[in-house]
């Protein structure tokens, strides 16, 4: 019987040992699902058809925090093959900053000890990730200003299945999808906008052209933006760009409200600013939003300098605030802005929101501070005037950009076809479920350059510090192209435990003293009470 007994035992303990080789199973516990990959990542893992290799470069001698970003990035990784399984594909990774490609540049990290002392580490916070010879850079950290250590090293383990995913994309995608810049109406040329293009054009073929008399001259397009035109759009452009959104097209508006001269103000330090009248108010009535003819300013804004001094041979430049040049709030509640920083704009306009319930799903992505003012067109701007009353500043989140998804109606839905457009294609009333980004602020989409070089959007010269701008851009065309929902892991957040670092020493001691001394006064507990015991038995046992 004792033979049968222990056979049984072997026998379940062996196929215990096949079923756990074979089927993994694994429970996710926390309250924020920190290691559950969402759905579309699954899908996308399980396409895979060929193995995965990456390289963790985040090695060496890490603190503590970055220690916690290398544990995440590889659980993270792990997560990946656990999903994928025992499949034709497989993911393989190491850890080591010996792959470390030529050219990529270090993250030096000062950090101040308990002692005061001031400690100086390079890190490589990166991933290189390799798929059928192609290779992509996954960057892991997320360095937003204004934050702290510990809220930015959070951000980048948020951060991470989207980063891994965005770079999946970009290694298993088989056609280059296509974008366009629209040209025709005084928009941004090529080189104001060059380094968004050169960010966008990891992801898709990029374009730019005149629209024509052609109905469905765009419909090989994914997306569409429109860089801060300054002229007016015809009837048949508009009517090209409504058809095209009822099919299912994607739009980016980057269009003001009002016109004025940067020109003119750098010349004789004031500019007269009138509304500016594109034509396609209308246009964007229907869809639901009304870009108004006015300025924000707002106490939270860029430094200008300026010359205080009384005489002219001997200037004085000073820094004053330039309420005219906000630094617009990211909405946390889009994957568009999440995590992204304040977002650089000058001469910026508001939009508003109609049409009331339109079943349009309506989402601020940029707003002022909450000391905010609207100067109404036509007025003018002088240089001179920079401290106005703060009771002035009133307004609190005034809108500037903003998502709008849904079923539009058409423009054109009780109107006639204008009459140059050739179409073969019956006109359509309403769209297909579909996107669009409105951002009444031409600014935040030009880059500027400097001795022959291009800065990077949403650079400031002056203050040298870098916006968000170029993620923002990037991010809203990305969303707008998105069918699967991939962008939604970059809404991913967990919970911020902090230590408090004064408490942690000062009961270190005596956190290190309870640590040794419990243990031991239980093992000491447990040996007196087994002595007793088995003193008793030995004294019933006579």
């Amino acid at each position: 019987m004792k033979i049968w007994k222990s056979i049984a035992i072997v026998v379940a303990l062996v196929l215990t040992n096949i079923l756990v080789h074979h089927f993994v199973v694994r429970w996710d516990m926390t309250n924020d699902h920190r290691y559950s990959l969402a759905p579309t990542t699954k899908a996308l893992l399980q396409e895979l058809d060929a193995p995965v290799h990456i390289s963790i470069l985040l090695d060496g001698e890490l603190n503590a925090g970055f220690q916690r970003l290398q544990r995440a990035t590889i659980e993270m990784v792990e997560e990946f093959g656990a999903v994928i399984g025992n499949r034709r594909s497989e993911i393989g990774y190491r850890v080591s900053a010996e792959d470390i490609p030529q050219g990529m540049q270090p993250t030096v990290i000062h950090e101040r000890t308990h002692k005061g002392q001031t400690a100086q580490t390079t890190i490589y916070p990166y991933a290189l990730m390799t798929y059928k010879g192609k290779t992509a850079i996954v960057e892991l950290l997320r360095n937003n200003r204004g934050l702290s250590g510990e809220q930015n090293l959070n951000h980048s383990i948020e951060h991470l299945e989207f980063a891994f995913v965005e770079a999946l994309h970009a290694l298993t995608r088989e056609k280059v999808e296509k974008i366009a810049f629209l040209e025709g109406h005084g928009e941004l040329d090529e080189s104001e906008v060059y380094d968004l293009s050169q960010a966008l054009s990891y992801y898709y073929q990029i374009d730019r052209g005149r629209l024509g008399t052609e109905a469905g001259v765009l419909d090989a397009y994914r997306a569409v933006i429109i860089a801060d035109p300054q002229l007016p759009f015809s009837e048949e452009d508009k009517y090209i760009l409504d058809q095209y959104l009822m099919q299912g097209g994607r739009i980016l508006w980057v269009v003001n409200g009002v016109r004025f001269s940067n020109e003119i103000l750098s010349q004789s330090g004031m500019t007269p600013v009138i509304p500016l009248d594109l034509n396609i108010s209308d246009m964007l009535f229907r869809y639901g939003v009304r870009v108004n003819p006015a300025l924000v300013q707002d106490l939270q804004c860029l430094p200008m300098p300026i010359d205080v001094s009384a005489d002219p041979k001997q200037p004085n430049w000073q820094p004053m605030p330039w309420t005219y040049a906000p630094l617009l709030l990211t909405s946390q509640a889009s994957p568009i802005t999440r995590n992204v920083m304040q977002v650089s704009a000058t001469m910026a306009s508001c939009i508003e929101f109609v049409g009331g319930e339109d079943g349009l799903h309506k989402t601020t992505l940029l707003a002022t501070s909450s000391n905010s003012k609207i100067t109404s067109t036509p007025a003018e701007v002088d240089l001179s005037l920079f401290n106005g009353s703060e009771n002035e500043f009133k307004y609190a989140f005034i809108p500037v950009a903003a998502s709008i998804e849904g079923v539009f109606p058409s423009l054109f839905a009780h109107l006639l076809p204008p009459e140059g457009i050739e179409s073969h294609a019956p006109l359509r009333k309403h769209s297909e479920p579909t996107k669009q980004i409105i951002v009444a602020a031409g600014s935040t989409i030009r880059n500027e350059w400097q001795k022959g070089e291009v800065l990077p959007l949403g650079y400031d010269r002056y203050t040298q510090t870098q916006f968000g701008n170029r993620d923002f851009m990037v991010n809203a065309v990305l969303y707008l192209t998105d069918d699967t929902g991939w962008m939604s892991l970059r809404q991913k957040q967990f919970t911020l435990c902090l230590i408090n670092d004064q408490r942690a020493r000062e009961g270190r001691i005596a956190a290190q003293t309870i640590s040794i001394i419990i243990p031991l006064l239980l093992l000491l507990f447990v040996g007196i009470t087994m002595v007793f015991i088995r003193k008793k038995q030995y004294t019933n046992q006579q």
